[in-house]
C-alpha cells in the first residue's frame, strides 16, 4: 500500500474515532438529560397524587374507593398530571385503574412504604414507557402508586439525532477522505521525486539531484540525499580515475618490460647461435648487460614506490638549506658541461624532515629542470620557511609544461614528452616517488607554467617544526 493511501486511512480513522466518539457522548448525554427531567417530572406527579390523597383521606378517614375514582379522575381532567396510565392498588384489589391499560410486569419485588422506583419498559406495539412504582401508609392500609408514562419521544428524537449524526458523519467522512489524499498527496509528492532521483542515480545517472524547496524535515533529508549524491558522484569519480591510472601503470609497466625483455631475447639468441664474432659477441653482450641494469633500475624504483606508500618515518630537525645548498654544489659539475646556471635564495631555519627521502625530492625535481633544458639554461632553488614547516620552489626556463599534462605529471610511467624522457633513461617514475615524499610530509607537490617561459615545481613539507 502506497505511504498517501497509509495517510489517508489513519486520518479517517482519527475522524471516525474522534467524531463518533464525542458525538456518541453528546447524543448519550442529551437522551440521559431528557429521561431525568421525564422522571422529575413523573416524581412530581407522584407527589402531588400523594398529596392529594392524604389531604382528602384525612377529611373522610372512611374514604372509598368512588371517591378515590373520583378524585384522581378530576385531577386528570384538570390536565394537572401527566400519565398515560395510572393505577392505585393495595396488596389484595385495584382500588383505581385510570384506563384500560396492559401494565408491564416487574419482576422486582414491591417497594417499601415511603420508596419508588423508575423502569422503562418497551411495549408490544414498541412505544416506549417510563413506570414509577412507589408505596405509601395510608389508615394502616400500604397503598401501591403504579405510574406508566409514554417517553417514546425521548427515543424518538434520539433516532433523529442519531440519523442526523450519520449523515453528517458520512459527508465529513468524504470530504476528509478527498482532503486527507489531497494533503498526503502533497506530502508525498517529494518522496515521489527522492524515489524518481534515486532510480535515475542506480541507472547510472549520477549528476541526478533532487530539486525541492522547503524548511521542513523532507527539505533536510532532499539536501541530505543531494550530498549524498554528491558525494558518491564525487567518489565513484576519484574510482573511476583511479582505476583508469591503474590500467595505465599496468599498460605502461607492459610496455617498459617489452623493450628490454626482447633485446635481452634477441640479443641472447645471437649468442646462442654462436655466429657472431667475438667484438659482435661483447656488444651484444653490453646490450644485454645495458638492459638488465634498465630492469633493475626500474624494479628498485618500483620497489622504492611501494615501500613509500606503505612508510611512516621518523621526522628530524633539520636545517633545509643545507640540503638544498649541498645539492646546488654537487650538481654544479653536470650542470656546467651541460650549460646549465644554478642559484638559490634560502631563508634560515630548522624543520622537521627526513633527510635522505627530501634528498631523493630535491634531485628528482633538478633532474626533471635539467632535462627540460637540452640546449642550456638556469635552474633557481627557493626556500621558504612556513610556521609548520617549509616550502620549496624549482625555476627553470626551459620549455614548459603541457597543459594537458599537469594533472598526470605524478603518476607512475607517465612521460610528458614520452620520446625525450625515453632517450634520456626515465621511467616516468620519478615524480610519482616525489608525490609519496612530500605526503610523508603532510604536504602537497604543485606544478606550474611561468609567463616569462619555464616551469614552476612548488614542493610543500609540512613535518612541523621545533
Amino acid at each position: 500500500m502506497k505511504f498517501r493511501f497509509k495517510i489517508t486511512l489513519c486520518m479517517l480513522a482519527l475522524l471516525s474515532i474522534s467524531f463518533g466518539t464525542g458525538a456518541s457522548l453528546i447524543i448519550y448525554e442529551s437522551f440521559q438529560d431528557s429521561l431525568e427531567r421525564e422522571q422529575e417530572t413523573a416524581f412530581s406527579v407522584y407527589r402531588m397524587v400523594w398529596s392529594t390523597l392524604q389531604i382528602v383521606n384525612d377529611l373522610n378517614p372512611y374514604l372509598d374507593q368512588n371517591t378515590i375514582n373520583q378524585t384522581l379522575e378530576q385531577l386528570g381532567k384538570q390536565k394537572r398530571t401527566a400519565w398515560t396510565a395510572l393505577r392505585l392498588s393495595t396488596e389484595k384489589e385495584v382500588i383505581y385503574q385510570s384506563a384500560d391499560f396492559d401494565f408491564p410486569m416487574l419482576s422486582t419485588p414491591e417497594p417499601a412504604p415511603g420508596d419508588c422506583q423508575f423502569f422503562t419498559a418497551l411495549g408490544l406495539d414498541g412505544t416506549h414507557y417510563l413506570i414509577l412504582y412507589g408505596a405509601a401508609n395510608s389508615n394502616d392500609t400500604v397503598l401501591y402508586l403504579y405510574m406508566v408514562q409514554d417517553i417514546s419521544n425521548l427515543y424518538t428524537m434520539r433516532q433523529i439525532q442519531q440519523n442526523t449524526y450519520l449523515q453528517i458523519f458520512i459527508i465529513l467522512l468524504m470530504l476528509c477522505a478527498v482532503l486527507a489524499y489531497t494533503v498526503s498527496r502533497l506530502l508525498t509528492a517529494p518522496l515521489q521525486k527522492l524515489s524518481m532521483v534515486s532510480r535515475k542515480i542506480a541507472s547510472g545517472k549520477l549528476s541526478s539531484r533532487v530539486n525541492i524547496a522547503s524548511n521542513d524535515e523532507v527539505g533536510a533529508v532532499a539536501e541530505d540525499f543531494n550530498a549524498m549524491a554528491q558525494q558518491m558522484e564525487e567518489t565513484i569519480s576519484e574510482l573511476n580515475n583511479a582505476i583508469a591510472s591503474q590500467e595505465r601503470f599496468v599498460g605502461s609497466f607492459a610496455h617498459e618490460m617489452k623493450t628490454p625483455m626482447t633485446s635481452l631475447i634477441g640479443y641472447a639468441e645471437l649468442l646462442r647461435s654462436g655466429v657472431l664474432t667475438p667484438d659482435e659477441q661483447a656488444e651484444a653482450a653490453y646490450y644485454i648487460y645495458a638492459e638488465g641494469k634498465r630492469l633493475e633500475n626500474l624494479s628498485r624504483k618500483l620497489l622504492d614506490l611501494l615501500v613509500l606508500k606503505h612508510k611512516n618515518l621518523p621526522l628530524i630537525k633539520i636545517r633545509p638549506a643545507d640540503l638544498i645548498e649541498g645539492l646546488i654544489e654537487r650538481l654544479q659539475p653536470i650542470c656546467t658541461r651541460r650549460n646549465i646556471s644554478l642559484s638559490c635564495d634560502c631563508q634560515k631555519g630548522t624543520c622537521y624532515l627526513e633527510p635522505d627521502l627530501v634528498w631523493s625530492l630535491l634531485l628528482n625535481l633538478a633532474d626533471n629542470a635539467q632535462k627540460a633544458m637540452p640546449q642550456g639554461g638556469h635552474i633557481h632553488l627557493r626556500l621558504q620557511m612556513l610556521p609548520d614547516g617549509c616550502r620549496i620552489y624549482v625555476f627553470d626556463n626551459g620549455q614548459g609544461i603541457p597543459e594537458t599534462a599537469l594533472a598526470h605529471l605524478t603518476e607512475a610511467f607517465y612521460r610528458a614528452d614520452k620520446a625525450r624522457s625515453r632517450e634520456q633513461g626515465g621511467f616516468g617514475l620519478g615524480l610519482a616517488l616525489c608525490q609519496e615524499i612530500v605526503a610523508l610530509h603532510n604536504g602537497q607537490l604543485k606544478f606550474t607554467n611561468r609567463p616569462e617561459g619555464g616551469a614552476c615545481v612548488i614542493a610543500e613539507l609540512r613535518g612541523g617544526r621545533p
